[in-house]
């Protein structure tokens, strides 16, 4: 086993670091404060190729493997999460979906403006009653003469979807019955502006301020017959393999913020003085940044594993699950110890590990809970 990164990914890396240290992390607090889209981050991100790395450059990507745009989720995430899991559902779940199931002509439609970063996507899966349970889906659309789907129903908890710069969502709609009984579900793409499609007002959230995450509905919105994204019927099977990709993004995501607590709990740890002397002297503040160390270092060789079996085509739903339970589980013991190292300062929004704590808790939720990860954990047991 060889973990030497290579000169691709040690720049990108490098690149994605220098960037969150002197652009993101000033913005942070202001961005949380505010709850402000930051278009112009978003707009540098496009310009320096981040929006579009693992796609090919005949795509308008910067043609990077995928554990280099994981790296990149892991150092912007570091500087701020909210504009870390933005870029992130951009990627993994808007525009991957184009690249791996769209036609040709919807890769040069829409692929390209995302992959350059001038136009965002979103992925509409979860619903009121199908959130783990994705295979819940309620929302319908029925193919009529007129050649059109005819959408009906309602998405939540979507990221992207009302920026001034999204160019539409993917949606998962039950199109039909299988012979099995069970739904057949189908991938449709909905432009921005299609008559029909209403964007809901975003959500005041805990977290994640910065990032855009709205509820979507859909009455009698009409889609042309050609808006599917793959084949019909293959939604499920898709969004699966989407997920499991986006789970270690995810989960890199997770370690940038944890990262970024350890980063400021030993800042301060060093600063602060109790009894006459530094608190990094004392064993039970040692003890406690030693293992935030030890279980971020843990939790990023776990997704480094995941992105490579990944890279090399092998099956990796196990340890893709994996890592997105363990990252976003060592990021929350990480905010956790962070607070409790600041004492009474951590419980101030002023301080950074405050605005950590109130973040680190969605990552336990979003593209599948902790429950179900350990779920399909299990279910590669043979349970």
């Amino acid at each position: 086993m060889d973990f030497t990164l290579n000169d691709e990914q040690i720049a990108i890396r490098d690149t994605c670091r220098e960037f969150a240290e002197q652009e993101i992390k000033p913005r942070a607090e202001e961005m949380d404060a505010t709850g402000q889209f930051p278009y112009d981050l978003v707009g540098k991100m496009g310009q320096l190729g981040l929006l579009g790395l693992p796609f090919p450059e005949e795509y308008g990507g910067a043609g990077a493997d995928f554990l280099s745009y994981c790296l990149a989720i892991e150092e912007i995430s570091r500087g701020d999460v909210s504009v870390g899991i933005t870029m992130e559902a951009h990627t993994s779940l808007g525009a991957t979906p184009f690249y791996l199931f769209g036609s040709e002509e919807q890769k040069q439609r829409y692929l390209l403006p995302l992959a350059t970063g001038e136009r965002l996507w979103a992925f509409g899966l979860t619903e009121a009653e199908a959130g783990s349970d994705s295979g819940g889906t309620r929302t319908r659309a029925v193919l009529k003469e007129d050649g059109q789907w005819h959408i009906n129903g309602s998405k939540v908890f979507i990221t992207n979807a009302g920026t001034n710069i999204t160019g539409g969502v993917t949606i998962t709609a039950v199109t039909g019955q299988r012979p099995d009984g069970r739904k057949e579900i189908t991938n449709l793409i909905v432009p921005k502006g299609t008559p029909g499609y209403v964007i809901g007002n975003p959500y005041k959230k805990m977290g994640w301020k910065a990032s855009d995450t709205r509820p979507l509905s859909f009455e009698e919105c009409m889609v042309p017959e050609e808006n599917i994204l793959g084949k019909r019927g293959d939604g499920f099977k898709q969004f699966m393999q989407i997920l499991d990709a986006g789970r270690v993004a995810i989960a890199a995501l997770s370690v940038g913020l944890a990262q970024a607590c350890l980063d400021e709990a030993l800042s301060y740890a060093r600063e602060r003085k109790q009894f006459g002397k530094s608190i990094s002297t004392y064993q039970a503040i040692q003890f406690k940044l030693a293992d935030m160390d030890m279980e971020i270092e843990l939790a990023r060789l776990m997704y480094y594993k995941a992105a490579w079996l990944h890279m090399q085509g092998k099956p990796y739903r196990r340890e893709a699950s994996m890592a997105k339970l363990f990252a976003s589980e060592t990021a929350k013991r990480a905010a956790d110890q962070a607070v409790q190292i600041h004492g009474g300062y951590g419980f101030m929004d002023e301080y950074p590990v405050s605005r950590y704590w109130r973040s680190v808790k969605i990552n336990e939720i979003g593209e599948g809970t902790s429950e179900v990860q350990r779920m399909l954990i299990a279910k590669e047991l043979g349970c």
